[in-house]
């Protein structure tokens, strides 16, 4: 019994991180949905929401109007949910420039930001981004051009991740991974998330905003309820750097999964193969399959324990596990994030690390409405 919870433990892991994008990149071979994309110029509205970023909003103010896009077809909002600094007097300075502000009064987190900011969009797509991120001047351009596809409903940028030694870190490469993994999901059928900082979709989807659920998760699984799809565009790109204090970055990841979990739930039907199809292997895999992860480093550390009493492989095997352990440990006081066999495997535990907590506060009922941005 405990050899073959061992072994399924491993295989399920490995199948989360490995197996479905190879499964994807087969099935590439034989089915494949490229993207019609040419110069397409609709209304759009741009939507930055913020919350207290008198550090950051003139440089994100500067960035947007560097854009290059039809003054005459763009309407930039920013959404400042309850700022109490700075923040709404350096916006209104900007409105000769045609910077919209929208001041919320009362805070009520990013997701509810964005539905006060959709009453006042006349785009036909509509652009979501924040202020940390940082677009390239032909960004916009890029993402909006695939929409001449009738059957695209939402796109995503793809995350470029900057350390603030400039080098990649543990992060970035997850980063790097996530976007090869939507590469490939575009390829085959469609997204299963978009990056939250940058993406846009048909404003015929933008609907039933709630703050306890992400906004760009929501998104597109209201395009794939419609019959629509999401797709990465490698093309756009939006650049951020690594967060100044880890315990908030750490905190973020569980806000992050919790509230992914709260969507997942809502929609179980999405996990129906006989009405989403393809969609839902997706769906499971790259949600449900991954968040399940911690529970299955548990019981292969567990087997393995019992297992390794009892066979030379195993206690081999075990020691692996201890000295993988041991080496993502090094990296919790950061003193040796830089070096790469210790800041990936230190970033693998603390991202499931950060799925367990999400895991016990969901099931204790706990939902998250309120958003606060990454110091970076």
């Amino acid at each position: 019994m405990f050899n073959t919870l061992f072994i399924a433990s491993v295989f399920l892991i490995f199948y989360s991180y490995m197996g479905y994008p190879i499964s994807l990149y087969m099935i590439g071979w034989f089915r494949k949905r490229d993207v019609i994309r040419k110069r397409f110029t609709p209304e759009v509205t741009f939507i930055i929401t913020a919350h207290n970023e008198e550090k950051r909003i003139k440089d994100k103010i500067v960035n947007s109007l560097e854009i290059k896009y039809p003054k005459e077809k763009l309407q930039i909002i920013i959404a400042s949910d309850g700022s109490t600094d700075r923040t709404n007097e350096i916006v209104d300075n900007y409105r000769k420039s045609g910077i919209e502000l929208l001041a919320i009064p009362i805070r009520g987190g990013k997701e509810n930001a964005q539905k006060e900011a959709l009453k006042s969009a006349k785009g036909e797509v509509i652009v979501f981004t924040d202020v940390a991120t940082i677009l390239e001047s032909t960004g916009l351009e890029q993402i909006i051009s695939n929409f001449s596809d009738p059957a695209v409903g939402c796109v995503s940028s793809e995350d470029k991740f900057i350390g603030r030694d400039g080098k990649p870190s543990g992060e970035g490469f997850y980063v790097r991974y996530e976007m090869m993994l939507r590469r490939l999901e575009s390829r085959v059928n469609s997204l299963v998330g978009l990056s939250g900082s940058f993406f846009a979709a048909r404003r015929s989807v933008c609907r039933d905003f709630s703050g306890d659920m992400q906004s760009d998760f929501r998104t597109l699984l209201n395009c794939v309820k419609m019959g629509l799809r999401g797709v990465s565009d490698p093309l756009a790109t939006g650049t951020y750097f690594d967060v100044s204090d880890d315990k908030r970055e750490f905190d973020r990841k569980v806000r992050t999964v919790l509230r992914g979990l709260t969507v997942f739930f809502r929609h179980i039907e999405f996990l129906n193969i006989f009405r989403y199809g393809f969609f839902s292997y997706q769906y499971f895999c790259h949600k449900l399959l991954r968040w399940l992860v911690p529970l299955f480093l548990i019981l292969a550390f567990s087997a393995n324990l019992f297992l390794a009493m009892k066979s030379g492989i195993y206690f081999v095997l075990f020691l692996g596990q201890i000295f993988f352990y041991c080496v993502a440990l090094m990296g919790v006081k950061g003193k040796y994030t830089s070096v790469n066999l210790i800041k990936i495997p230190y970033y693998f535990l603390t991202v499931n690390a950060s799925i367990i907590i999400a895991w016990w506060r969901y099931l204790g009922g706990h939902r998250v409405v309120m958003w606060t941005p990454s110091e970076r």
